[in-house]
């Protein structure tokens, strides 16, 4: 059977089992890949299974647990999980199917966002309560899922364009993506409004470089999520996803080359306006991503 693919911004490493049925004597059910997110299968009601990445003893729900969080944060989640989805791709598809997996006080065994390649994104009550203990307003936890949502466009238009070893070029961008979501469609307009958010993908970057699945170094996430920001300036044509890809690696490849010193022509589609404006903050971008700007410093950037 194939393995559905996913995107994931867990700390701790996800099993391979198959994805299983919630009724014990179902046959097994394999995910096919969608091609589109507004074609979710499967069984999403509240059981006791829900797949090989969860503990055995994990359920799907619609709401939180009492100590995970409140009927208001379960609004706001679902409410942002359509608001993402038509910022991105409009009214012309579905949102995805979104859930959040309990299972019980075992906070560690949830602390995990998984975005399935059929349509659905699954919370985990772990990753929501400890995210909101960092920030009463939820706004990492918005992070999270648009970052998540990244990984819905990325099923749904092949990207990235950019392919690597390991998850790091998917996962980058869906920060950048989360970057861009919170200041073009959440209406965050300084950097330091967003700062609980890229502290938190800093918290979650790691040194596995030649692991298939790292996600890119705590530095290199502060990057992605900056690059993103500064795409979503209002200087800019708002971006499709794929016109996303290909100006996020345009820039972030010039970055990592240090190509950008030396005759960085403009992008097609951006304006001159935005590519002058991208221009000034290279160096900037540079330092980020080589781990040479201080806390400070980047927590006082515009």
């Amino acid at each position: 059977m194939k393995q559905i693919k996913k995107g994931a911004i867990a700390l701790s490493m996800l099993s391979l089992a198959v994805i299983f049925s919630c009724n014990k004597d179902e046959e097994n059910v394999a995910e096919v890949e969608a091609t589109n997110i507004d074609q979710a299968k499967g069984i999403e009601r509240e059981c006791m299974y829900v797949d090989g990445n969860w503990p055995s003893s994990a359920t799907l729900s619609t709401t939180l647990t009492s100590g995970a969080g409140t009927s208001s944060d379960v609004t706001l989640m679902t409410n942002q999980n359509t608001a993402i989805k038509t910022f991105w791709r409009g009214s012309s598809v579905s949102a995805p199917t979104f859930r959040f997996v309990r299972n019980g006080t075992n906070w560690n065994s949830t602390y995990n966002a998984i975005s399935y390649s059929n349509g659905k994104i699954y919370y985990g009550e772990g990753i929501f309560r400890d995210a909101k203990s960092k920030d009463a307003s939820n706004l990492i936890n918005v992070m999270i899922l648009a970052h998540e949502y990244g990984h819905q466009l990325q099923y749904a238009f092949n990207l990235p364009s950019v392919r690597e070893s390991t998850a790091r070029p998917n996962e980058l961008e869906a920060d950048g993506m989360a970057g861009y979501y919170l200041r073009r469609g959440y209406g965050k307009s300084t950097f330091s409004s967003i700062a609980t958010g890229y502290e938190f993908a800093y918290s979650i970057g790691d040194y596995s470089t030649t692991s298939s699945g790292h996600h890119g170094t705590p530095a290199q996430r502060r990057s992605a999520v900056r690059l993103g920001f500064l795409l979503a300036d209002p200087a800019n044509a708002k971006l499709s996803a794929s016109q996303f890809d290909y100006n996020f690696f345009y820039y972030y490849s010039g970055v990592l080359s240090g190509s950008y010193k030396t005759g960085f022509a403009k992008p097609e589609g951006m304006t001159q306006e935005g590519h002058e404006l991208m221009m000034i903050h290279m160096d900037e971008l540079k330092r980020i991503q080589t781990g040479q700007m201080s806390d400070e410093e980047y927590f006082n950037l515009e």
